[in-house]
């Protein structure tokens, strides 16, 4: 379980078929083990193999076709996030690390302090986002505002945007997405609810 608190960034180093090499900072590599989990771009990865400059993942078939892992450029950076543990305390909001759907993003712009991006998602997610609610962009937590059909909006402060690739973002881009776990329960309640 993760938080959207991304604690650094990585570089996508090789493809080797289904095995992903990624070059991890120093300061996260020395707490990982092999069997780890680890979040990549808000994908949850089992560690399974560690080098002196990062380590190796598997990718399944599924999480290939249905995340950006798949089709990213080698080199790329890539969000890094280690699993909450009990001393850690609870920023962000709960993060499986199982997306949802891929989105794209629509635009990314300086406002004032920050930076304004609008990203645009499939319509059959609409029921899970709400106003000033929770999401996880790319494994970043994020507060979706002006929410449409097929859009909404995030307020990215300085610091998120300067140790997350959201620098790296230009339109058109895909991202992850995951909606908020909580949003998903109570849909699943209300369902077996009205299905009796």
């Amino acid at each position: 379980m993760f938080t959207g608190i991304v604690q650094g960034l990585g570089v996508l180093r090789e493809r080797r078929g289904n095995v992903l090499a990624i070059d991890v900072p120093p300061v996260l590599l020395e707490q990982l083990v092999i069997g780890a989990s680890i979040a990549v771009n808000g994908v949850c990865l089992t560690v399974g193999e560690l080098s002196d400059a990062g380590c190796l993942a598997d990718i399944s078939q599924e999480t290939a076709t249905l995340t950006t892992l798949g089709a990213m450029r080698m080199q790329s950076r890539v969000n890094l996030e280690l699993p909450i543990s009990p001393e850690g305390g609870l920023d962000g909001h709960i993060v499986l690390g199982h997306v949802d759907t891929v989105g794209r993003t629509k635009a990314l712009t300086r406002e004032r302090e920050g930076w304004r991006l609008v990203i645009s998602y499939p319509p059959e997610f609409r029921q899970y986002l709400v106003e000033k609610g929770s999401i996880a962009m790319d494994g970043i937590s994020l507060t979706p505002f002006a929410i449409t059909g097929n859009t909404f909006r995030c307020a990215v402060i300085p610091s998120t945007f300067a140790v997350t690739n959201l620098q790296d973002r230009v339109v058109g881009d895909p991202v992850n997405i995951e909606f908020d776990i909580l949003a998903k329960y109570v849909e699943g309640m209300m369902r077996r609810v009205y299905s009796n």
